[in-house]
């Protein structure tokens, strides 16, 4: 089996405020900055979560790029930068659940989860900011759930991390995880930034130039 070619130097940039995404980035070797893009996630609207997904992950591409000087990345002897951003929502019973904006909403979400199954739509989004040009793809995946009991519910909404996460969804945490049931997918796509995705759209992006 041929092995993949050797990429050249490059930085990344990752356009996230969330610790899941830099935890599963740094796992995957690589250093980063960390860039914010602060959008108003509501005002953007689509009714189908894979162009949701892809607009969003687009717009904080965007958003960044608008802060940034461009002409430090694109000039020729400039090493490659990579602006990662991604999105990810969550999809119950056909509706989108993004993050919760109330203790009655989270608590919607997760009692609907018990005992039931949810999918999970991501995009990642790189662009190149020496060249210009953008990778982008899709990744899904389901969780099935045990039962999970009202006391587990009301603890991760007193403790407030689920309104931090798209549909209140935390895989890993200690109260979650004993009532996960099956994942039909990667983890690390759940979680919010898929590594087999992400990893072969740096590869594209890089080589695609070299």
């Amino acid at each position: 089996m041929a092995s993949n070619p050797p990429l050249p130097s490059f930085k990344i940039i990752l356009g996230s405020s969330s610790v899941a995404r830099r935890h599963i980035l740094a796992e995957m070797g690589y250093e980063f900055e960390v860039m914010t893009a602060d959008i108003d996630e509501k005002s953007i609207r689509r009714e189908k979560p894979e162009e949701l997904v892809m607009v969003l992950a687009e717009a904080k591409a965007d958003a960044i790029i608008s802060r940034i000087k461009i002409t430090d990345y694109s000039e020729k002897d400039a090493v490659p930068t990579l602006l990662l951003t991604s999105d990810i929502v969550v999809v119950h019973e056909g509706i989108i659940r993004e993050k919760p904006t109330s203790k009655e909403e989270a608590r919607q979400f997760l009692k609907g989860y018990s005992g039931d199954h949810v999918s999970t739509v991501g995009s990642v989004v790189i662009t190149n900011l020496k060249t210009g040009r953008r990778y982008e793809g899709l990744d899904k995946a389901e969780v099935y759930f045990h039962d999970i009991p009202d006391e587990i519910i009301e603890g991760l909404i007193d403790e407030g991390v689920v309104f931090r996460v798209a549909g209140g969804l935390l895989l890993e945490h200690p109260l979650t995880l004993p009532f996960v049931e099956a994942v039909v997918g990667a983890t690390d796509s759940v979680m919010g930034l898929p590594k087999a995705l992400t990893e072969k759209l740096i590869r594209e992006a890089l080589l695609a130039e070299s």
